[in-house]
């Protein structure tokens, strides 16, 4: 519950330039009605719970909270933006040199920076070494289990430390993870399988068809969308196309393995918006550590069933082919840890800019991602291939710019 703790006794002085009007922290009654209805405070007809947004646009996002506020912060100390925001403009009156605002915008273009960077490198780190494992260790099976397992430990550790506070764990919070869980495993495993198959580059151009499951998926359960929406996935799909039918390494699996991540990942986010209603004080950060740790026990028995027999001999390859067991361990190291590390830094990153923001974000960081893999693998790119994956990375851009325009337009009206 937000409080505002003052206390009357204090002795404030005040010189007479200053223009501060303190008649509602001084009158007994305000105060009183403040302490039993915080949103007064705040000004704000709705709840002052932060909501849990439909995150269908922006590609495997559905748990993270779009609060009111600008930073992470403010979830952990109670304190909204707009009351911040008063606080900032009485020191500003009081101190009309204005060295705070100097100091503290370079300080937040400086993180914002720093979290972006962390986002796309992690993210860059993780699909090269994920092919690279991929390549000499066929078992998409094992590989994507493994991942799931560097999360869930790496939860514990974030727990077990303090550096991320722990959910109050319910059977009714598990029971509403289950189906969340499950698509979340589906379009995990499927688009890892896709990686094994064909090119990291092509895997991701169609993986950028996304939004046109998510508007196809949600139009039939009754979600209605602007026509510029529709026209906004049409370059998606041209693109998508183009590409398929020019890409050197195509192959059917690969193919079909990526659309059923994208359908995975659009009913994860559907469910999720449905089942998690109920759970709005819990962070997106911890929904998504339980929602890998439920995964793993989806995943692995089926991993087992289908790769097990085949590991051993499978090991014994992969170390004759690189020649040092150390490296391959290393390898698989870093694809289990950064999987789960730029999925952290995509939530950081959501907590300190706008939804518009993140869109562009997203969009920007799928091309260095192509761009990245493609200088490391080599992969031959013919330019009609090239063309059909700029169009359909395009066609994501201008849907994700529809969409959060769209998104922002609405809370403004509420």
């Amino acid at each position: 519950m937000l409080t505002l703790n003052l206390v009357p006794s204090s002795p404030v002085t005040l010189s007479k330039s200053t223009s501060i009007n303190a008649s509602s922290f001084v009158n007994p009654d305000l105060h009183q009605r403040n302490l039993k209805n915080p949103c007064a405070i705040l000004n704000k007809p709705t709840s002052c719970c932060s909501k849990i947004s439909d995150f269908s646009r922006f590609h495997g996002h559905p748990f993270a909270q779009i609060r009111d506020s600008s930073n992470i912060w403010e979830y952990s100390s109670g304190v909204s933006s707009k009351t911040r925001s008063l606080v900032t403009r009485a020191a500003a009156e009081s101190n009309p040199e204005g060295g705070t605002a100097e100091v503290s915008k370079p300080n937040k273009t400086l993180k914002l920076a720093v979290v972006f960077g962390l986002w796309y490198f992690q993210n860059i780190v993780f699909n090269i070494y994920n092919k690279k494992v991929l390549n000499i260790f066929p078992f998409p099976w094992l590989l994507a289990s493994f991942q799931l397992f560097a999360g869930s430990v790496w939860m514990f550790v974030l727990w077990s430390l303090k550096l991320q506070p722990y959910p109050k764990i319910t059977k009714p919070f598990i029971v509403a993870l289950l189906g969340p869980a499950l698509f979340h495993t589906v379009g995990h495993i499927s688009a890892c399988v896709s990686f094994s198959k064909v090119a990291v580059s092509f895997t991701h151009v169609i993986k950028s068809a996304e939004p046109v499951f998510s508007v196809v998926f949600s139009s039939f359960l009754g979600d209605t969308y602007p026509l510029k929406v529709w026209l906004s996935i049409l370059p998606i799909v041209f693109g998508c196309s183009l590409a398929a039918v020019t890409e050197v390494s195509f192959n059917f699996g690969g193919l079909w393995c990526a659309m059923i991540s994208n359908v995975g990942f659009v009913l994860r986010n559907i469910y999720s918006k449905k089942s998690l209603q109920s759970f709005k004080e819990v962070s997106g950060l911890n929904m998504y550590g339980w929602i890998s740790i439920i995964s793993l026990f989806y995943l692995f028995p089926v991993a087992v069933f289908v790769e097990g027999p085949q590991w051993v001999q499978g090991y014994h390859k992969a170390i004759d082919v690189i020649g040092k067991p150390t490296t391959f361990y290393i390898w698989v190291l870093l694809s289990g840890i950064f999987y789960h590390l730029y999925n952290q830094s995509s939530y950081q990153a959501l907590d300190d800019i706008s939804p518009l923001t993140f869109s562009v974000g997203n969009t920007m960081k799928r091309v260095v991602v192509i761009v990245a893999t493609v200088l490391v693998f080599r992969n031959p790119v013919r330019p009609l291939n090239a063309l059909g994956s700029a169009i359909a990375i395009f066609g994501t851009f201008l849907y994700s710019q529809v969409t959060a325009k769209k998104k922002i337009g609405g809370e403004k009206k509420s």
